[in-house]
């Protein structure tokens, strides 16, 4: 699941010359809120990069009174990390050494969906291996130019398949698309 602009960018922190922090803030309301609980649910994990981690952790285990913050902090999250020893907002689950198969195996349970959020380094390396099922992108009626985008110019060529989009009254589009695999070549 990942917030993003019309041109893709999905930074939300200020820094590296990026200067429109928070940016999707004037789109929030009701309406989106719940589209978003209803795409993620109210049981799930965690699947973070390390930097998203630490980002949250700055900010969700003070804001468990909403609905996605009780989601939020309930769920156990796996951190894509070589310092698994320094997590201390949990639950926590261990990937191990190997993130890939540490994916595959939390992917193997019974446990609840997965929901990456944030993480772009990540979420590239998912899709490249065939570990995404769905990618559920909240599009913004926003063009910023620069920042961090959902993919960097290396990740691989990906087809998509539509599933299915709902509309918010602030404009924002929330598609859901379900992954096929490698883009096919030319004939």
């Amino acid at each position: 699941m990942e917030h993003v602009s019309l041109d893709g960018v999905i930074q939300h922190e200020n820094g590296e010359g990026f200067v429109h922090g928070d940016w999707t803030t004037p789109y929030r309301s009701p309406a989106g809120l719940e589209a978003v609980m209803e795409a993620q649910g109210d049981v799930f994990d965690l699947l973070l990069g390390r930097r998203t981690y630490d980002l949250w952790t700055g900010y969700w285990p003070n804001a468990g009174g909403s609905p996605i913050g009780k989601s939020i902090n309930a769920a156990t999250k796996y951190v894509a990390t070589h310092r698994p020893d320094s997590l201390e907002w949990g639950p926590v689950g261990n990937l191990g050494a190997d993130v890939i198969e540490g994916i595959r195996s939390v992917k193997s349970t019974d446990g609840p969906d997965l929901i990456v959020w944030g993480s772009s380094t990540l979420t590239s390396v998912l899709l490249n291996h065939g570990l995404a099922d769905e990618v559920v992108l909240m599009v913004y009626p926003v063009l910023l130019g620069r920042g961090k985008r959902f993919f960097s110019d290396t990740a691989d060529p990906r087809e998509l398949a539509f599933v299915s989009t709902k509309t918010t009254p602030t404009g924002v589009l929330i598609n859901t698309y379900r992954h096929v695999g490698a883009l096919p070549k030319p004939v």
